[in-house]
């Protein structure tokens, strides 16, 4: 089961890092045939297509069995402290029975499109009451500032590869085609790095137990890389020249390739420190990173006509900076914090 959830993981956080590039690489051949308007109707059809599939094909995994009350369980506790071998052999016989009259849950009983299981009011505050525990926060800051690096670089990159000395025209938006190869390359050390270090430390233990906080060690180079490829952005678009644009593409490279590699230690580093709660911090997490990534791309164009690419970016590179050196205190103490917080995670169960 564990390794089908890091399959999971893995699957969609290489979809989703991918699909920002590939996007804007169609975006400019589309542009430039049909016009600016059919980019958006584009999106409006694959949204469709989508929100169709999902909404039909979509299982529902959660199937909630019935809970047996305090005193029927303890009742079954009592009842089974003195137990001979064909008390064995007939209770599991009778359980096998009961097992059998359940109804099997098929592939068509989970596209049942309306699953009302009560409390529904909670259910949509549990993901913002999780924002109390710190290493939600140290997630979705991580998130944040890669995917607002990602959007404020794809937002201009197009429109400084289309502008002297560059002239690519239709095939500007082949600037993200460096943040592939980067993206592809983080792909390939998550998969090398990230279980490696947490069995090696692990092995170190006297316990042989390493804790979640191990996890978290492997994202910090590629937070450093990415905070470098940040600042180095600004400053070759500041300073453009006919050879400019490896720089630009390499630089995109260096931000990808921590897009793909530190959100699959995040998603990780949440699942064993609060599995219990794990997909309402998933959702936490998408929105905090939502809010804040997006919100650098509402005043990104006018400041970088004001000032140019070096200051926006050397600020956006310093706050990621700031974001990634909050892994060390963590790393250090994050266990504390979340023997801290037990209390809060057991609120939301």
């Amino acid at each position: 089961m564990l390794m089908r959830s890091d399959f999971v993981k893995a699957f969609y956080t290489v979809f989703l890092a991918m699909g920002s590039f590939v996007g804007p690489i169609a975006g400019g051949y589309i542009a430039a045939h049909d016009g600016l308007a059919w980019i958006h109707w584009t999106n409006v059809i694959l949204s469709a297509v989508t929100f169709v599939l999902c909404f039909f094909l979509q299982p529902e995994t959660l199937y909630e069995r019935p809970i047996a009350s305090t005193s029927e369980a303890t009742d079954t506790i009592n009842k089974s402290i003195a137990v001979t071998k064909e008390d064995i052999d007939v209770r599991a016989s009778t359980t096998a029975n009961e097992q059998s009259s359940y109804a099997p849950y098929t592939f068509l009983r989970s596209l049942k499109l309306f699953t009302y299981s009560g409390g529904i009011g909670r259910k949509f505050l549990a993901p913002y009451l999780t924002l109390r525990l710190p290493g939600v926060w140290l997630v979705s800051l991580w998130y944040a500032g890669l995917v607002g690096a990602i959007v404020t670089i794809s937002t201009v990159g197009s429109q400084i590869t289309a502008s002297p000395p560059y002239l690519w025209g239709a095939d500007a938006g082949l600037v993200n085609c460096g943040a592939l190869v980067g993206a592809a390359l983080g792909c390939v050390y998550t998969y090398f790095v990230a279980d490696f270090t947490t069995k090696r430390l692990a092995k170190k233990d006297i316990h042989g137990y390493s804790e979640p906080e191990s996890r978290i060690v492997t994202a910090i180079p590629a937070l450093f890389i990415s905070t470098a490829g940040t600042i180095v952005f600004g400053v070759v678009a500041k300073n453009p020249s006919p050879k400019g644009w490896v720089g630009l593409e390499f630089a995109f490279g260096m931000v990808a390739f921590g897009l793909m590699q530190a959100p699959s230690v995040g998603f990780n580093y949440i699942i064993e420190s609060y599995p219990l709660i794990a997909g309402d911090c998933f959702v936490a997490v998408t929105c905090s990173r939502a809010i804040i990534a997006f919100a650098w791309t509402f005043f990104v164009g006018t400041w970088t006509q004001e000032t140019g690419y070096a200051e926006p970016f050397g600020v956006f590179g310093m706050l990621l900076g700031i974001f990634g050196s909050l892994t060390v205190p963590y790393w250090i103490w994050g266990k504390r914090f979340r023997i801290a917080t037990a209390d809060w995670v057991e609120s939301l169960l």
